[in-house]
Parts: C-alpha cells; structure tokens; sequence
C-alpha cells in the first residue's frame, strides 16, 4: 500500500522517561539509544513508523531539564524548536499521580503553540493497581485538556497499537516524506557514534559519561562489505581518560566491544573498529566543538 498520508509528531518529556525507547519499540529498529541515565538524548532524532497508507515521523528530542552548559541550553532549545510546526505533540511521563516542574513547563509551552497534544502514560507495566492510573489520568486532566490520554509500555509492549491509532489521526494529505527502507533521518555515522555513546552511558559512573563525546573519524565500507570505523571518545579530565581506558585498557575493550555487537546488527555487515580516548576541557561550553562531533542545529 502506498503512502498517502504523513504526521509530524514530537515527542517530549522529561530525562529518562522512556522517549527513545518508545521510538524504538515503534520504529521496529534501535535508532536512538537508551540508558538509565538522564540526558541520554542530546539531539533530535526522526524515527519513521509506515502503517498502512499512513507515514509517522516520530521527533524524539532530549528531555527537558534545566541547562548548565551550552550543550545543556543546545538540547533545552532542540525541544523548543521541536514542539513548533509539527502536525502533533506527544507528552510522555511515569506514572506518577501529580504534574511535576518539566511537565508543568512544556504544558505551558503547549498551551501557547496552539499544537494538538497527546499525553502518553508510559512505564503502566510497573502499576500493579488500576487506581493508580486514574489518579495519573486525573492529575494530568486537570492541567491541561490533552486530545487524547493514551497508557503504554514501551518495555512490554502494551498500548502501542492503540498509541499508532490515535497518532494516525494527525496525518494529513500529502507525499511521503521517507522512503520504504528508510527509519531515521540519522547518517550512519551518527548512529555509529551514538551506540559507543549508549555503551559508555551504561558502563561508567556518575557524571563521567555526561562528560564524553564520540566522534566517528573514519567510516569506510571495503569491497567485501565489511566496514573499518576509527573512534574518538572524548572527555573532559585526565582523571576520566584512566577510567575510560581501565586498568590494562579492560574497560575500553568492553565499551568497544558491546559497541562494535550492536553496530554489527545494525549495519548488518562485519564491522572493523579501532577506538581512541582524548581530553578536551570543557568541551561542552565550546559551540564549535559541539557542532563538529555531530550535534546539529
């Protein structure tokens, strides 16, 4: 069936709340990357979901927080600029029966855009009464009159049809925005450094990870399809290149080697990749240095 119809959706929401793992479980296909961790998401993603005559694209931006550096006030102005001229806006949150600060900013940023809102209760596998969703439902009624009130889990499963139905709604007449094989505006070498990014996000501690930036430097497919990546992992103090490294360079072979699995499923080819570790202070306040390793405006 062709495509005859398109919505632009953002999605939106807090750090951590499930935005790129709800893409992912729409999409089909890892294209964003997840971790446990706040402001996993530093630029904005598209992920394209084809249902029928009908072509979602499905904005997932970084979580709104309040920004300390020039790459914080760079993700706080992607959600921004995400939530104008979009078909839609899909606010999701945990299940929590009270509207919390970042909630209550982008349902006031709602509330002047004129834009049709969804609210998306995600993480309902985690409720184990059914009154516990209606006190979410009802907290988040009272706030602001959402379109339509949709409980997920983009762990299980649960609600996702539903979700694609009411999301469906918004499209419009018009020609097909991405192709049939196509399900992320993201170039394979974004993805690329983004994965090694996720694999540091979940094997280092605390603020360290915060503090890296991946920049994919060499990116060649050979004629026997398999595909050679040199990688530069970034971080902002000496200190924190040892802890990349690890003792006997044992933790940069783990963060490379889970990397280099995941790149492999995603190309579908044999990859090849050499990483490096470089200091760059105070990287994140350098809008230059942002903007080379990737980050867009």
């Amino acid at each position: 069936m062709s495509i005859t119809k398109t919505a632009m959706i953002t999605v939106c929401g807090r750090p951590n709340v499930g935005k790129s793992s709800l893409t992912n479980a729409l999409v089909g296909e890892k294209i964003a990357i997840v971790s446990s961790k706040p402001q996993t998401t530093r630029n904005r993603i598209c992920g394209v979901v084809n249902r029928g005559d009908t072509q979602l694209v499905l904005v997932d931006t970084p979580g709104f927080h309040k920004a300390r550096t020039r790459l914080g006030d760079y993700m706080v102005g992607v959600v921004r600029e995400s939530i104008a001229d979009v078909d839609a806006v899909m606010l999701m949150v945990e299940p929590i029966p009270n509207v919390g600060a970042p909630e209550q900013l982008l349902i006031d940023r709602l509330r002047t855009s004129n834009v049709p809102a969804i609210l998306c209760i995600n993480k309902i596998d985690t409720i184990h009464d059914k009154n516990e969703l209606l006190a979410v439902i009802a907290a988040y009624s009272a706030a602001y009159t959402f379109d339509a009130i949709v409980p997920v889990s983009a762990h299980s499963g649960d609600g996702l049809g539903e979700l694609v139905e009411v999301l469906s709604k918004y499209a419009v007449e018009g020609p097909q925005l991405f192709p049939d094989d196509m399900n992320t505006d993201q170039p394979e070498r974004q993805i690329v450094g983004e994965i090694v990014r996720e694999k540091l996000l979940r094997n280092l501690n605390k603020e360290i990870p915060h503090g890296t930036a991946v920049e994919v430097t060499r990116f060649v497919e050979r004629e026997d399809e398999v595909i050679e990546l040199d990688v530069t992992i970034y971080c902002e103090k000496a200190s924190h290149k040892g802890i990349i490294i690890g003792r006997g360079g044992e933790m940069l072979k783990r963060i490379s080697s889970q990397a280099r699995q995941d790149i492999e499923r995603f190309m579908g080819t044999k990859v090849y990749m050499e990483t490096w570790v470089k200091v760059k202070e105070n990287w994140r306040d350098n809008m230059n240095f942002i903007r080379s390793v990737g980050y867009r405006e």
